[in-house]
C-alpha cells in the first residue's frame, strides 16, 4: 500500500493492514503513517521478534523522541538524541547520533558492522530523477555493495521491491543525503532486550 498512500494520495486509514502495526484504530494509523520512518529502521535493525511499530513509537515518545506542536498538534520529526536513549536503553543496541556526517564516512561504520539510519529525502525511491532536496526521511544502510563503491539500504517509503531492498552509488546516495544520522549496532555488554 505505500505507492497508492505515498504517491497516489490513498488515505492511510483505509490500509487493511493497519492493525499489524500496533495502532490503536485506522485513524491513529493514518495520523502517524508518514512519520514512523525511523520507528521502521528501528524494527529492521532489531530484526525477527521485534516489537509491532507502535509500541516502537510509544517507547520512543516516552523518550521524547517525537514532539507534537501544542498549538496544532503537527507531529515533527525524530529527534536523534533522545532516540538514541531509547535505543540504548530499551533495545540493548549502541546508538551512536551523527550530526555532521560526510558520505565517505558511512562505508567505514558499515565496515565496522554498524547499520545506518540516514537521513534523505524521500524521493531516493526514484533515483534516476533529480534530487528535489535532501533530508526529512530515514532509510537504513546495511551494507556496502560488491564493488564496494555503494551502499544496500531498506527504504520503508519504496514503492517497489527493488526500491524498498535498493542500491546506490555512494555519490548517487550523497545527492539525497542530508548529512546526518544514528548508527546502530548490538552491544556485547547489553542485556537481551
Amino acid at each position: 500500500m505505500v505507492g497508492p498512500i505515498v504517491e497516489g494520495g490513498l488515505d492511510p486509514a483505509t490500509d487493511p493492514a493497519w492493525a499489524e502495526s500496533g495502532a490503536k484504530s485506522p485513524a491513529e494509523y493514518a495520523r502517524w503513517a508518514g512519520h514512523l520512518c525511523g520507528m521502521t529502521c528501528l524494527r529492521m535493525a532489531l530484526g525477527a521478534g521485534a516489537p509491532p511499530l507502535f509500541a516502537l513509537r510509544d517507547g520512543a515518545l516516552g523518550y521524547g523522541a517525537y514532539t507534537e506542536d501544542p498549538d496544532d498538534g503537527t507531529i515533527r520529526g525524530l529527534v536523534y538524541a533522545p532516540f538514541a536513549d531509547y535505543v540504548r536503553e530499551s533495545h540493548g543496541l549502541d546508538a551512536t547520533v551523527h550530526r555532521h556526517l560526510a558520505p565517505e564516512e558511512i562505508p567505514d561504520l558499515l565496515d565496522e558492522g554498524r547499520s545506518v539510519m540516514a537521513s534523505v529525502h524521500y524521493a531516493i525511491r526514484h533515483p534516476d530523477r533529480p534530487a528535489p532536496g535532501r533530508g526529512g526521511h530515514l532509510v537504513l544502510l546495511t551494507s556496502r555493495t560488491a564493488d564496494g563503491t555503494g551502499v544496500h539500504f531498506h527504504n520503508p517509503s519504496g514503492i517497489t521491491a527493488s526500491t524498498r531492498a535498493a542500491e546506490l552509488p555512494l555519490a548517487e546516495f550523497a545527492r539525497f543525503f542530508a548529512g546526518r544520522g544514528v548508527s546502530l549496532s548490538a552491544r556485547s555488554d547489553a542485556p537481551a532486550p
